[in-house]
């Protein structure tokens, strides 16, 4: 199949054309209004309220509940063999 010289160059032609339009668009469209908000140079207050509960506590307990001596030993013995023999 030979490629027709006249659809390339009308290829050609429209691409450039296209090409020309969008360079002089871009070169007289004007930038957007500077309308944009700025931040604030000193931030607000607080605009949360401090919580009404009691402070924590070290002694408060998570809800957890105690171990079964058998997991524990069993964890324990992993813990074992890892510091001796690594991972």
């Amino acid at each position: 199949m030979k490629p027709n010289s006249t659809a390339l160059a009308a290829s050609l032609l429209s691409s450039a054309l296209l090409l020309f339009v969008q360079a002089a668009t871009a070169q007289t469209t004007s930038p957007p209004p500077a309308t944009a908000t700025r931040p604030a140079t000193t931030p607000p207050g607080q605009s949360s309220l401090p919580n009404e509960g009691p402070p924590a506590t070290t002694n408060q307990t998570t809800g957890e509940a105690p171990r079964d001596p058998t997991v524990k030993k069993m964890n324990e013995a992993e813990k074992g063999k890892v510091e001796r023999m690594g991972k």
